[in-house]
């Protein structure tokens, strides 16, 4: 493991901040742990991902004809690292770029990727991923939303949920399924959605940490043209695995801390631990150390595929591993953020109106769902890491109008 850059790689840090300094004034920037509600913000944050498209530091790895850089994961990932530094917040349009638009690129037409792929990159287009359903979360072959042909339309109806950003978005990547006689992994096809079409109905849904990122989304009768399809009809499962591997080396990204970070929790530690009783700093002490290692584990794990990928490797099941721990170790660090408050872990804010703790506490729970929860992804370091034979299952084969669901 090797954790310097290389000379490249440091000369391409050093551009990225240097751009970062330059264009200071036309970003946005918000606080260590400051929440960015994207429904209030949505102009900033639209305007702050432009500038640094225009500036050449979205979608860094995507191929040149497309509006990428033609450079490297390696490079996205020192841009990721760069961004968290100065403070700018996550893209408004990182589902888009970490996932949609690497499925338009794979599977979509020259005449999709050419209307849609540089409008994503600057954001003039924000874009959703529609996956989960009600009764198919973890289990995503087993949706109903149906897409029927009707001349050179499909019509949809069905409901998908914890549809991040469907509340801002423009497009949306759905996943449907056309053909109930087949095998429910064999049914399906993937679209492109316009979220403003006349039928589609977007509901927030409140979290309890007091935000609304996550959406339930309705079709009533939406005509979707045929020429928004994503690969042929039934090929949908092949196009969302496209979809599903990219978006866990997203969120498991090589280096990077899912939700807080070591450092501000060492950082809290030495702020909170004097002012609290003896008996609550014994217990506060060991649930700082073991989320300290757990944190730094996970972020280690991280310099190791970061490492792979600098030496011109790909991203494998390992992914999956890096969102496993990651989601664990930022559970563990939320709540020894929270524990080091005290007394004062059962208000809202403390006295002085902080609450990033409590948010935290709330919010990282939800990322263990997000991406694939936690029992899918052991399910698959199990079979395709560590070679153990898959659960038994009997919805394969079946047809799924005549039960092949469970």
């Amino acid at each position: 493991m090797d954790f310097d850059d290389t000379p490249e790689e440091a000369s391409f840090r050093a551009h990225v901040r240097s751009v970062l300094q330059e264009h200071a004034s036309e970003l946005l920037h918000v606080a260590p742990g400051e929440p960015v509600d994207a429904r209030s913000r949505e102009a900033e944050l639209r305007d702050t991902q432009r500038v640094l498209a225009e500036a050449g530091l979205v979608g860094v790895p995507w191929p040149r004809e497309y509006g990428g850089q033609g450079g490297t994961l390696v490079q996205q990932a020192i841009v990721g690292q760069e961004l968290g530094r100065a403070r700018v917040p996550t893209l408004i349009n990182h589902i888009g770029i970490g996932m949609c638009g690497p499925t338009v690129i794979a599977h979509g037409s020259d005449d999709q990727r050419s209307r849609y792929l540089a409008r994503l990159l600057r954001a003039d287009d924000v874009w959703c991923q529609l996956f989960s359903e009600p009764g198919s979360g973890s289990d995503l072959a087993a949706l109903r939303t149906s897409a029927v042909r009707d001349g050179e339309d499909w019509v949809v109806n069905g409901q998908k949920v914890w549809t991040t950003l469907a509340h801002v978005a423009d497009y949306g990547i759905l996943l449907t399924r056309t053909d109930p006689e087949r095998p429910k992994h064999a049914g399906l096809t993937m679209f492109v959605v316009d979220m403003h079409a006349p039928g589609v109905t977007v509901r927030p849904l409140r979290q309890m940490s007091g935000g609304a990122d996550f959406n339930e989304v309705f079709f009533d009768d939406v005509r979707i043209p045929d020429s928004e399809r994503l690969g042929e009809p039934g090929e949908g499962w092949r196009v969302a695995l496209t979809t599903l591997m990219n978006e866990r080396v997203a969120i498991g990204g090589a280096g990077s801390d899912i939700g807080p970070s070591p450092e501000s929790l060492t950082a809290h530690a030495r702020d909170r631990l004097p002012a609290l009783a003896p008996e609550q700093q014994v217990l506060a002490r060991q649930a700082v150390g073991r989320a300290l290692v757990a944190s730094l584990a996970a972020r280690y794990t991280g310099y190791r595929r970061f490492t792979t990928l600098s030496q011109g490797g790909l991203p494998g099941p390992e992914a999956s591993a890096g969102k496993l721990g990651g989601t664990a170790a930022a559970r563990l660090v939320a709540d020894a953020g929270v524990r080091l408050l005290g007394d004062e872990a059962v208000l809202g804010a403390t006295a002085d109106g902080d609450d990033s703790w409590q948010r935290a506490q709330a919010y990282v729970p939800g990322i263990a769902i997000a991406g694939g929860t936690d029992q899918v992804l052991r399910n698959i370091l199990g079979e395709r890491v560590l070679g153990l034979p898959p659960e038994p299952r009997t919805d394969k084969s079946a047809p799924f109008s005549s039960g092949g669901r469970r």
